[in-house]
């Protein structure tokens, strides 16, 4: 038996104990040593964000620990090795299932507590921003929300590949945070409408918004000729005014983007992806993890508040 944490009736994690699970055909078994902490954490626990089917209703979308056990047809993972994984579900667990396509060694020189918050936020990142976006160099890229944990590594990325950043925060402390990781320019959310801001600084070829709500109009103003904008979370609300005539003659694109629910053979496409473009840049040190805070296990349910309240300025993750 192993301890993991799930949903209760309340909404709140609650600790139980489940059978320990076993490799199935080209999976391992992760011994989770830090469990990463995500936004997505929170919906599920007010029933907003339920698993895709089949996965674990387990909470946690990323781990790192050591492989534990693996399954027949996996040849490039040994018994003890250091490891970081994105998952479906399953992450506050002491062990995990995965397939063996979503599972990383860890970046060189990279330690396992930084290794639990990079899989699913630079997962996030990379495949919305450069992968859908399509981002190339020198194209504006607008953040929402730029100093969350997901917006931290798009900064990150995008000050390595040559994309100028603009944010939106909710503080003066985030905002200089931001330009610490690359910002160019950024606004803060209490000053009211940011499409001036954003015109003034050249406007947006490209749009990363986990807000979207009251935002859309707002975003629409500021996207240049051919611009993209990517959905990725509903913290404004679900319903939205769409300006179709403007959406018709500057060509903008509105994509609607969610990584957990992606079939396995896209989830392998980005871990593939970040082994081969973003693993090298953390092991040369242009990129950092952007860890808030460690906690222990028992202290999730803190954890979950200051994930409620928007208190963190990058991740948060547990220790088993």
């Amino acid at each position: 038996m192993m301890r993991v944490i799930v949903p209760n009736a309340a909404g709140e994690p609650e600790m139980i104990h489940q059978q320990r699970p076993q490799a199935g055909a080209n999976e391992v078994v992760i011994k989770v040593a830090y469990s990463g902490m995500n936004r997505a954490d929170v919906m599920q626990l007010a029933g907003h964000y339920p698993p895709p089917a089949g996965a674990s209703e387990v909470l946690g979308l990323e781990v790192s620990g050591w492989i534990a056990e693996v399954g027949a047809g996996v040849q490039h993972f040994q018994r003890g090795q250091s490891v970081c994984a994105l998952l479906s579900g399953g992450g506050y667990a002491e062990y995990v299932a995965v397939p063996a396509n979503q599972v990383l060694p860890l970046p060189a020189g990279m330690q396992l507590p930084a290794a639990a918050g990079i899989s699913e936020v630079f997962a996030t990142a990379y495949y919305n921003l450069y992968m859908l976006a399509a981002a190339q160099p020198g194209e504006h890229i607008l953040l929402h929300a730029g100093a969350s944990a997901v917006g931290q590594a798009g900064l990150q990325l995008a000050r390595e590949f040559g994309n100028p950043t603009f944010v939106t925060v909710s503080s003066q402390a985030k905002l200089d945070h931001c330009k610490g990781l690359g910002a160019a320019q950024g606004w803060l959310r209490g000053a009211g409408d940011f499409t001036e801001a954003v015109k003034a600084w050249g406007g947006a070829d490209i749009i990363l918004d986990p807000v979207v709500g009251d935002y859309l109009p707002a975003n629409q103003r500021v996207l240049r000729q051919d611009g993209r904008l990517v959905v990725i979370g509903l913290m404004g609300g679900r319903l939205a005014e769409l300006d179709a005539a403007r959406l018709l003659m500057k060509r903008q694109r509105l994509i609607g983007s969610t990584l957990r629910n992606q079939p396995n053979q896209v989830k392998a496409r980005i871990m593939a992806a970040l082994f081969d473009h973003v693993w090298p840049l953390f092991e040369a040190e242009k990129l950092t993890a952007n860890i808030d805070s460690i906690l222990p296990v028992a202290q999730v349910g803190e954890a979950i508040q200051r994930l409620k309240h928007n208190d963190t300025m990058g991740k948060l993750v547990l220790v088993w």
